[in-house]
């Protein structure tokens, strides 16, 4: 979905983050009991306007991975990599991202330190005060 950031004041852009992470937040079963996928959504919007959404999926062996994940997956097929802001969320609270979620989102693109990234309690912080003294950072 393409939306112009400079139109829509923050809180507008914060809660529609919100609601589409939670659009696709649901939990439903895969192939054996303890198996899921959805019961954390995410939803990003790049830089270019564009909103993509994730859900994540909870199996063993270590294979599965988060909601933001996905996200950022969706957000790669359009050959984007430059996030303004991201939330996760579960049912009915809005969840930090994992170490992981935080080191793939540096990762992808070295500017995405400074994605805002949506907290418990709608706080925002941008991603490098969640990974400080990055490696990336080179001064």
């Amino acid at each position: 979905m393409k939306i112009s950031q400079t139109s829509l004041p923050a809180s507008t852009r914060i809660d529609e983050l919100i609601q589409r992470a939670q659009a696709v937040l649901g939990a439903f079963p895969l192939a054996v009991a303890d198996l899921t996928a959805g019961s954390v959504g995410a939803a990003l919007l790049t830089r270019q306007g564009n909103i993509y959404t994730g859900i994540c999926i909870d199996v063993t062996c270590g294979i599965g991975f988060c909601a933001e994940h996905a996200a950022v997956a969706e957000m790669l097929k359009a050959r984007e990599t430059a996030i303004e802001i991201i939330v996760a969320v579960g049912e009915g609270v809005i969840l930090p991202p994992c170490g992981r979620c935080r080191e793939l989102l540096a990762q992808v693109d070295a500017s995405n330190l400074g994605t805002q990234v949506i907290l418990p309690g709608k706080r925002i912080l941008p991603l490098r005060e969640l990974l400080p003294e990055h490696w990336l950072i080179v001064e």
